[in-house]
């Protein structure tokens, strides 16, 4: 087994400025780091026990299957922000029938991303022992 020590997922976008403006402002992800100059430069936001780097630029969106898995304390709270920062919302906050609470929104490449309140009874807060 590799033994990991961080890891990150990167994300090469059709406009780099526009999605920069999206993690940053819209979702208002935390900078990790910053490197390079100029359009082509790359910023890494702090993504919970990860990261994501928004680096360099491609001629068409990412592959479709891409997704992002965000957890956050308050699904109802991250809809209200991000919806008047400007995100496109693909599906409003419900809970499933597995018990998350979760919304769907886009990055401007369409790009899905989903946000997830695990609500304090779920199973995947259960600790075997304590």
């Amino acid at each position: 087994m590799v033994h990991v020590l961080s890891s990150r997922t990167l994300l090469h976008p059709t406009d780099p400025e526009r999605s920069r403006h999206f993690y940053g402002e819209v979702l208002g992800l935390e900078i990790y780091r910053e490197f390079g100059t100029g359009p082509q430069r790359g910023t890494v936001y702090f993504l919970g026990g990860g990261y994501l780097e928004v680096s360099g630029s491609a001629d068409s969106p990412p592959a479709p299957g891409l997704q992002l898995w965000i957890q956050v304390p308050d699904v109802a709270a991250a809809h209200k922000e991000i919806t008047a920062r400007g995100a496109t919302i693909l599906r409003e906050p419900k809970k499933e029938p597995w018990g998350l609470i979760e919304m769907w929104a886009a990055d401007p490449d369409g790009v899905r991303i989903a946000i997830v309140e695990v609500p304090p009874d779920h199973p995947i807060r259960y600790r075997p022992g304590m």
